[in-house]
């Protein structure tokens, strides 16, 4: 009752107050990080991998990813765990509010990793792998991981969630029959590889 009545408020800030942006003092901001940033961290950075990054990450994604929360629709065990009871009470709104707050914050910076496991990620990811039936991941992700739409930022993302999401589209863990199609194509260390490309970036 308590959680329900805290995102009550936040929404009627949001939608009142209107700030949803990072860096303005405001009484939504603080309550919406107070929420996240348990896992998340208060800029949207996460300090353990077992949680995404979620500043700079396309609003359009984070809504449908807080709605298929809500709706029970993603059941990965990560997202029964942690987030079907967070994201029970959230009204389309209150989604919304999220999303765009953390859209508009700074996006991690990459981390460093190994040169040669970076080229060749990064090649699987411009060019896919078409003896393996794995296609291009610019379509969808963008020409540099950036995300469009529905389609998330993969930059600047943990390298071990990357690798965790793929093994999980790869066995369906994770129901998304185009990630399904491509992840399940790939060996663990093309996966390996793709993570580190994107976690550098």
């Amino acid at each position: 009752m308590k959680r329900k009545r805290t995102w009550t408020v936040l929404t009627a800030l949001a939608l009142s107050i209107g700030v949803v942006h990072a860096g303005q003092n405001s009484p939504a901001v603080d309550l919406v990080t107070r929420e996240c940033s348990t896992c998340h961290g208060p800029r949207g950075i996460s300090e353990a991998s077992t949680f995404p990054n979620l500043a700079g990450q396309q609003p359009g994604y984070l809504q449908a990813q807080l709605s298929a929360f809500r709706d029970r629709s993603r059941a990965d065990p990560h997202a029964q765990a942690f987030m079907w009871g967070m994201a029970a009470q959230l009204t389309d709104e209150t989604t919304a509010g999220i999303a765009a707050y953390f859209a508009g914050l700074p996006a991690a910076p990459g981390k460093a990793a190994g040169v040669a496991e970076v080229a060749a990620g990064k090649k699987i990811y411009d060019e896919g792998v078409t003896a393996q039936h794995v296609a291009s991941c610019q379509g969808c992700h963008g020409k540099k991981g950036e995300g469009k739409g529905n389609f998330p930022r993969l930059t600047g993302q943990h390298r071990d969630y990357l690798e965790r999401q793929m093994e999980a589209f790869a066995t369906n863990l994770r129901v998304n029959a185009s990630m399904h199609d491509t992840s399940k194509n790939l060996t663990a260390l093309q996966i390996s590889q793709v993570a580190a490309f994107l976690s550098a970036q």
